[in-house]
C-alpha cells in the first residue's frame, strides 16, 4: 500500500509540473501590457465611446466638440476661433496639464503638443473640427 502511495505522489508531483509548465508558456504566448500601453488604449477607448455618443445624438456640424475631460463639449464656432479659444472656453477639468490634443478635421487627426499651443503655436478651427483633449 505505501508504493502505491508514493507511486501516486509521483504521478501527481508530474502531472502538477506539466500544468504549471503549460501555464508558463500560455501566459508567455498572450504577451505583457504595460501600464503605459493599456492606460493608452484606455483612453483610446474612453474618446471612441465619447465621440460615438455625441454622434449618435446628432451634434452639429457648425459647432467645435472638445472631448475629453471638459465641463462644455460644444463651442460654438465663429469666425476666427482658435484651438486656444475653444479650449479655454471647454474648460480643461484635469487635475494636471492634458497630456496630448489631438485636432480631427475631415478624418485627418493632428497631434498637437499642449506646451507649444502655451508657447504660442496656435491655430484656426473650422465648422465641425473635433479637438481631443487627452489628460494623464
Amino acid at each position: 500500500m505505501i508504493g502505491r502511495n508514493v507511486l501516486d505522489m509521483r504521478l501527481f508531483n508530474l502531472e502538477m509540473k506539466v500544468f504549471l509548465g503549460t501555464l508558463v508558456l500560455a501566459l508567455a504566448a498572450t504577451g505583457c501590457v504595460t501600464k503605459s500601453k493599456a492606460d493608452a488604449q484606455a483612453r483610446a477607448a474612453y474618446m471612441a465611446g465619447q465621440q460615438a455618443a455625441y454622434q449618435s445624438m446628432g451634434g452639429a456640424v457648425t459647432d467645435v466638440v472638445v472631448f475629453g475631460n471638459v465641463q462644455k463639449h460644444e463651442v460654438p464656432w465663429v469666425d476666427g476661433l482658435t484651438l486656444a479659444q475653444a479650449l479655454a472656453t471647454a474648460n480643461y477639468l484635469g487635475s494636471h496639464d492634458p497630456q496630448d490634443i489631438i485636432l480631427k478635421r475631415n478624418s485627418i487627426e493632428t497631434e498637437i503638443n499642449p506646451k507649444d499651443l502655451l508657447n504660442g503655436q496656435n491655430m484656426e478651427l473650422k465648422p465641425g473640427d473635433q479637438i481631443s483633449v487627452v489628460g494623464q
